[in-house]
C-alpha cells in the first residue's frame, strides 16, 4: 500500500508512550489545589453552559444490524471507518464531547463468515478530529489486532490492510492509543460477528446494544456541557453508565422503545465497551432463553440464563423468546445503573395477550 507516512513515522519513532503525550492524553491533569499540609485535593469545577451539539443523536440506531451470511464459500469485503470526535447531549440540556467511528456509539456493526477476508480502509480525518486514533480488532490475529498500522494522526493518509477472519465469533473492536480507556468510555468500540461456516439459526428480529461508562465533571442530571473527568475514570466512578452513549436512550422519554410482536424470536448483539467495568445483563420480564457466552457461537449456548456477567472488552449474544405482549427492559443489574445512570432499554412487544403464559388478573386486585 502507498501513502504518505511522514507523521506516522514521526509518531512511531517517538514510541507508544510518547504518542499519548502528543495526543494530550496521558497524565492529564485533574484539577486540584494544595492544601497547607502539602497534600493534593480534587476541587469541583465550574460547570460550562451547554455547547451546541454536532449531532442531534448519538445513539447507534439497535435495529441496524447488517443482514445474515448467505453464502457458502470465502468472500472479501470492503470496510471503511472514519472516527468523528463531536458533542451531542447524554440527555437533554446535558452535553458531552464523544469520539466516535462513524459518528455513532457503538461503532457500526461488521458481519462476516469464518474464512472471509476484510479490507480494512482507516480514516482520520483532520476535519473532524483533534486527537490521534486507531483501531484493535479483537477478531484479528495480528499486532494489536491492527491497531499497530492503524494508528494515524489527524489528517493523516488512509491506512489500509487486509485480515481473514480465522476464527468464528462475536468480538470487540475499539480504539487501542495509549488513553484507551478514555477513548473507549467517550465512545470508540463496536463489534465484529464471524458467522460460524453454517451460518446461525434463523431468527425474526436481531438487535444491536453496546455499554460504556461516562466519566464527566458535572454532576448527574446536571445541565451543562460535562468535560471528561480522568480523575473519576481512575478511580473507576463513572457519572453515567449507558447502552449507545445515550442515558435511558431507548425509552418512550427519550428516542423511543425498540418494537417486537408477541411470538418473535430476538436475537441481541451486546457489546462492553466498558473501559472498566463488568455488565450484569438482564431482560426484565424474560430470559436468555439461548445465551451464546462471550460470543461464543461454536459451544452450545446456555439456556434459559436469567442474567449473565459481560466483562469489559467483551461481546455477548442473547436470545428472547416472546410469548406474552408487554415492555421488556434490558438492563444491567446493577439496579442503581439501569435505574438512575442510564443502563436500560426497553423493547416494546405488541400483540394479544396470552393468558395461559401470563394473566395480570383483574383491574383491581393484588
Amino acid at each position: 500500500m502507498s501513502q504518505d507516512l511522514s507523521r506516522r513515522k514521526v509518531v512511531s519513532a517517538l514510541g507508544i508512550g510518547a504518542v499519548g503525550a502528543v495526543a494530550g492524553c496521558i497524565g492529564a491533569p485533574v484539577n486540584a489545589e494544595t492544601t497547607p499540609e502539602g497534600e493534593t485535593e480534587r476541587v469541583a469545577p465550574e460547570l460550562d453552559p451547554a455547547r451546541d451539539v454536532d449531532a442531534d443523536r448519538i445513539a447507534a440506531d439497535p435495529t441496524d444490524v447488517p443482514a445474515p451470511v448467505d453464502w457458502d464459500e470465502p468472500r472479501e469485503h470492503d470496510v471503511t471507518l472514519r472516527t468523528k470526535e463531536l458533542v451531542a447531549e447524554i440527555e437533554p440540556g446535558v452535553t458531552f464531547e464523544y469520539m466516535t467511528f462513524e459518528g455513532r456509539v457503538p461503532g457500526p456493526m461488521i458481519r462476516v463468515r469464518r474464512g472471509d477476508t476484510v479490507n480494512l480502509r482507516f480514516e482520520v480525518p483532520a476535519d473532524d478530529n483533534s486527537d490521534i486514533h486507531n483501531v484493535d480488532f479483537h477478531a484479528v490475529y495480528g499486532p494489536g489486532g491492527g491497531a499497530v498500522e492503524t494508528t494515524l494522526v489527524p489528517g493523516d493518509d488512509a491506512a489500509e490492510l487486509s485480515f481473514r477472519a480465522e476464527y468464528p465469533g462475536l468480538f470487540t473492536y475499539h480504539c487501542a492509543v495509549p488513553a484507551m480507556d478514555h477513548h473507549v468510555s467517550a465512545g470508540m468500540f463496536g463489534t465484529i460477528l464471524v458467522e460460524p461456516e453454517g451460518g446461525l439459526p434463523t431468527v425474526d428480529r436481531e438487535l444491536y446494544l453496546g455499554q460504556h461508562e461516562l466519566y464527566t465533571k458535572g454532576d448527574l442530571g446536571e445541565k451543562g456541557h460535562h468535560a471528561f473527568d480522568h480523575g473519576a475514570m481512575l478511580d473507576e466512578d463513572p457519572t453515567y453508565v449507558v447502552f449507545n452513549g445515550t442515558d435511558h436512550g431507548f425509552t418512550k422519554d427519550r428516542l423511543g422503545a425498540i418494537d417486537a410482536a408477541v411470538g418473535e424470536t430476538v436475537r441481541v448483539f451486546f457489546v462492553n465497551g466498558g473501559p472498566n467495568q463488568s455488565s450484569s445483563w438482564h431482560p426484565i420480564g424474560n430470559v436468555w432463553s439461548r445465551l451464546y457466552r462471550d460470543g461464543d457461537l461454536v459451544s452450545d449456548p446456555g439456556q434459559y440464563v436469567e442474567t449473565t456477567p459481560v466483562a469489559p472488552g467483551t461481546a455477548t449474544v442473547g436470545e428472547m423468546e416472546l410469548p406474552v405482549s408487554g415492555p421488556i427492559k434490558i438492563v444491567d443489574h446493577a439496579l442503581s445503573r439501569a435505574g438512575r445512570r442510564g443502563a436500560l432499554a426497553v423493547v416494546n412487544v405488541e400483540g394479544e395477550s396470552n393468558s395461559d403464559v401470563y394473566d395480570p388478573g383483574t383491574e383491581g386486585s393484588a
